[in-house]
């Protein structure tokens, strides 16, 4: 077996599949390698199948009519996406391009619902794949209808903290390459909003932007401006609580430092 293959058995939601059923989804999924920059499918494509990434990192996103750019999602490795194709092989709605160089493994939808009728816990995984999803957007929405920009940014550094933090020396580092274009992307602001309030919280010593990395100093203090409570930052696992059927277990990512813009 390979080790591109070893990340879909591992992933929690085809942990109950038999013998024979991992074996057939092995001879049906394909390998796929994408360069930085590339889609990996894009809006108005036939979601006839659902992917897990093996290598490197995956943005969801989509671009208004006015051409402004909002990423819905970070995929890292061990994580499954595309996963409408189980439920519903109508055209997609967003598109999936690779941040860095990245390996997809590729499972077909069609074997993939078969397999759901055949096995109740991967049908009651991927319904609760779904479920944590629209939770996700749920509370996105909210954020944007009822928040500041700086509560929407808070809540982001609070939620990357607790994904991608380091602990160092001087305070959590933040192991993710991520432009204060990007976080405006994913918040709903504008890089200059980003730019901004970036300033104020490093002025008050919450974070610190020092050689194109983003430290942040007081995690207390900044969950405090939040509604969550500070992240438990247990960094010894990239794996996101709040998401634990979408990653591989025993995966691994690849943290990089944040940049400005």
């Amino acid at each position: 077996m390979t080790q591109m293959f070893w990340h879909v058995r591992n992933c929690s939601l085809f942990q109950r599949l038999t013998e024979s059923q991992w074996k057939h989804l092995e001879q049906r999924a394909r390998i796929r390698q994408f360069p930085k920059g590339a889609s990996v499918y894009l809006p108005n494509d036939v979601a006839d199948s659902a992917y897990l990434l093996a290598e490197g990192r995956v943005r969801l996103c989509s671009t208004t009519n006015e051409g402004k750019l909002c990423i819905l999602a970070l995929i890292e490795p061990g994580e499954l996406f595309g996963e409408l194709a189980l439920v519903d092989s109508s055209a997609r709605e967003e598109r999936a391009e690779t941040v860095q160089k990245s390996t997809v493994v590729l499972l077909p939808g069609d074997h993939l619902r078969q397999l759901m009728e055949d096995s109740p816990g991967m049908a009651i995984g991927v319904t609760k794949l779904i479920g944590l999803r629209r939770k996700r957007v749920e509370r996105r929405l909210r954020s944007l209808l009822f928040r500041s920009n700086r509560e929407r940014l808070t809540q982001l550094l609070l939620d990357l903290t607790d994904q991608y933090g380091n602990a160092t020396t001087d305070g959590i580092e933040m192991g993710i390459k991520l432009s204060h274009q990007d976080l405006a992307s994913i918040i709903g602001a504008t890089r200059e909003t980003v730019t901004t309030v970036l300033g104020e919280m490093q002025s008050e010593g919450l974070l610190r932007i020092q050689r194109q990395k983003l430290i942040v100093l007081d995690l207390p203090r900044l969950a405090a401006a939040s509604t969550q409570a500070a992240p438990k930052n247990n960094h010894s696992s990239n794996e996101s609580a709040s998401e634990p059927i979408l990653r591989s277990r025993g995966s691994a990512t690849h943290p990089v430092n944040a940049t400005p813009p």
